[in-house]
C-alpha cells in the first residue's frame, strides 16, 4: 500500500447478509465512489450483526439504520461524509439542503 492511499480515508458499509441488504450496501458504494472517486482509499462491505446497517469512515458513525431511521439516501450520505473526505468538494445539487429550498 502506497503512503497516498494512507492517507486516504476507509468507509466501511456494515451490513446485515440475512436480511439481504448487500445490494444496498453495493449500491451505496457505487454512489460513494462516483462523487469521491480517487479521494478515498477503499469503500469495504462488511457482514454485520443481524438487523444492522451502518456506515462508518475511521470511528465515526456516519448512519446507523436504527438510530437515523430506516437507509440513508444517497444526497444525504455524501453530505454526511464531505468534511472527513474533501470540506472544499462541491457536491453540486447534492449539497443543496431541501429545507432552505425555495
Amino acid at each position: 500500500m502506497t503512503d497516498e492511499m494512507r492517507a486516504k480515508p476507509r468507509i466501511e458499509i456494515h451490513f446485515c447478509p440475512g436480511c439481504r441488504w448487500w445490494l444496498r450496501a453495493g449500491w451505496m458504494a457505487q454512489e460513494l465512489f462516483a462523487t469521491y472517486g480517487d479521494a478515498i482509499a477503499e469503500v469495504a462491505l462488511v457482514t454485520a450483526d443481524s438487523g444492522s446497517f451502518f456506515i462508518q469512515i475511521g470511528d465515526a458513525i456516519i448512519w446507523e439504520r436504527k438510530a437515523d431511521g430506516g437507509f440513508p439516501d444517497p444526497k444525504t450520505l455524501k453530505q454526511r461524509l464531505l468534511p472527513f473526505i474533501d470540506p472544499e468538494k462541491d457536491l453540486g445539487h447534492a449539497a443543496e439542503d431541501p429545507k432552505s429550498a425555495t
